[in-house]
């Protein structure tokens, strides 16, 4: 039984992961700071994660729960905030298949910390991630263009998070690392807030920003969603099933963003794929 709900956390993880990306972008083209988006999205949720963490309070208590909940809720608001700073200027349809590489990060971050060690499967599906990358750019040197950098930024503390996550919920539950995430979140979004960005903003204005809260809800279910199959998966199958949105983002750029080469980024998106079958399937 427990499988069906690791499918379905799975395919909802999928969709709402584009979906965030689609309403931070729009967010982002409407003038809104990405270093606020990604604070007032962490702040709606930490807001709805403090009773949880209230009625858990003894693993407070745990010593090993708070480094590890502290490196992954800084990873987490570094890899939003660089995500949003990706889609405020570049391409859903680049940066969504680009999301891949999260899955290359996730095996070498979980040989050093959880010793999963992958198969030479693993690592054919590794060069097909990389190859599938040189369809879906223009150009080979589009990998040095900024909102490119930032979104390898973004995947890398994402993976990175992806391992301390697991290792919370090893230690805790499900719902705990969701709500100690969203809150330390919260908190370390403000403090980059603050570093990089000057102006204030009214927050119930902001609040009432109807992109906003979808972003949040989004966000929060696929969180909620990615905390869910790793703790019933290896990271790095679960990081290669996630994949399955490179093909949904390619469509939705050109849908909703008018991107361009829908057909050339199909077919990389689809490498892509084959590589992150190989690592979900033969990859240890």
């Amino acid at each position: 039984m427990i499988y069906i709900f690791v499918i379905l956390a799975i395919i909802l993880r999928i969709f709402t992961n584009s979906a965030t990306n689609v309403f931070q972008k729009r967010l982002a083209a409407n003038g809104e700071p990405p270093v606020g988006i990604n604070f007032l999205v962490y702040f709606i949720l930490a807001f709805f994660s403090v009773p949880i963490i209230l009625l858990n309070i003894e693993f407070a208590l745990n010593w090993e729960f708070y480094i590890y909940a502290v490196l992954g809720g800084i990873c987490g608001a570094l890899c939003n905030c660089f995500m949003v700073l990706a889609l405020e200027k570049g391409q859903l349809s680049v940066l969504g298949p680009i999301n891949s590489y999260k899955a290359i990060i996730g095996l070498l971050f979980g040989i050093i910390i959880l010793k999963e060690y992958p198969s030479v499967y693993g690592l054919a599906g590794m060069f097909l991630i990389i190859l599938g990358t040189y369809f879906i750019l223009d150009k080979p040197s589009d990998i040095f263009k900024k909102d490119i950098l930032f979104r390898f930024l973004a995947l890398i503390f994402s993976a990175i998070e992806a391992v301390f996550i697991k290792k919370v919920i090893l230690i805790s539950s499900i719902s705990i690392s969701f709500a100690v995430s969203s809150v330390l979140g919260a908190l370390f979004s403000y403090i980059i807030y603050k570093l990089f960005n000057k102006t204030t903003f009214n927050l119930k204005e902001k609040l009432l920003m109807s992109d906003l809260w979808s972003t949040a809800v989004c966000f929060g279910l696929m969180t909620f969603a990615t905390a869910f199959v790793f703790k019933f998966m290896n990271v790095g199958y679960a990081l290669s099933l996630f994949q399955i949105s490179v093909i949904l983002n390619v469509f939705l750029g050109y849908k909703l963003f008018k991107e361009q080469n829908l057909h050339k980024k199909l077919a990389g998106s689809v490498i892509i794929l084959i590589g992150s079958a190989l690592i979900f399937l033969l990859g240890y």
